[in-house]
């Protein structure tokens, strides 16, 4: 335990606060994270072997919306799942269209053979693998795919990487290992190794206001376990780091999304 997270009796008792601690946030996760790229969703039906248009596709951990209307968007028969009542509270406002059920990876509420495509955004690492694994196979139909992404930041980019420093000896982790390369993503995805995963890097970068940039920092779950003075004290000094690099307090935040895709036999 760091001296920034409140105190919590175990490693899982911290990770289902760090879970829960985004549905008191939902709101400023929704208006700050980002978005994906047109092209991540082109590799996906490259590696899925198939086109998003008509797709039966279950976007689980769905939080905000934010993966679920770009897959809508690109035609996808879309259905969202998500545990956090927060999370759905504002996904329902975002998307009243867009059928929503409650559940999670672990235990999907949902029917065997049923999906073209499950998709994970920014989800699959809270899940137990040696549950959700079986999950995805016992829920997709025969050919179907288990997508899975992740925004990361562009660590050779300098003052990306400086400013991952910076956050990492704040939280006292090592950002850089626990975003882990492409093969070490794919082990933790299945230590089982019952998933043939094909893997895709998708460069892209989008251009924001400083607060916008923080507010996106401060929604992640690590910061907000953070007491909200150190938090908060953390957040003026980056401010302070971002607009020596960007004067006209407009962000340039450039993401390596890291794709990975295994079809079902």
């Amino acid at each position: 335990m760091t001296a920034s997270q409140p105190p919590v009796a175990d490693p899982h008792a911290l990770r289902a606060a760090r879970a829960e601690s985004f549905n008191s946030a939902a709101a400023q996760y929704a208006e700050n994270r980002p978005s994906y790229p047109s092209a991540l969703f082109d590799a996906v039906e490259e590696l899925a072997g198939r086109p998003l248009p008509g797709a039966r596709t279950v976007d689980i951990g769905a939080g905000t919306g934010i993966a679920t209307a770009r897959l809508h968007a690109r035609g996808a028969d879309v259905l969202a799942v998500e545990p956090g009542a927060g999370m759905a509270a504002e996904f329902r406002r975002a998307l009243p269209d867009i059928p929503l059920v409650r559940g999670d990876g672990n235990a999907l509420p949902l029917a065997d053979a049923q999906a073209d495509l499950l998709t994970y955004a920014q989800a699959w690492h809270w899940t137990d693998p040696a549950r959700s694994v079986p999950e995805a196979l016992r829920v997709l139909r025969p050919g179907g795919a288990l997508a899975l992404w992740w925004n990361t930041d562009a660590l050779d980019i300098e003052w990306i990487a400086e400013a991952a420093d910076r956050a990492g000896r704040f939280l006292d982790m090592d950002i850089a290992a626990a975003k882990g390369k492409a093969g070490e993503r794919v082990e933790r995805a299945d230590p089982s190794g019952r998933l043939d995963f094909a893997h895709r890097t998708v460069r892209w970068s989008r251009r924001v206001p400083a607060d916008t940039h923080l507010d996106n920092i401060g929604s992640h779950s690590a910061f907000l376990l953070t007491p909200e003075e150190r938090r908060t004290t953390f957040l003026a000094q980056e401010r302070a780091h971002l607009l020596k690099v960007f004067p006209d307090g407009i962000v340039e935040e450039t993401y390596d999304v890291l794709l990975l895709v295994a079809r079902k036999p």
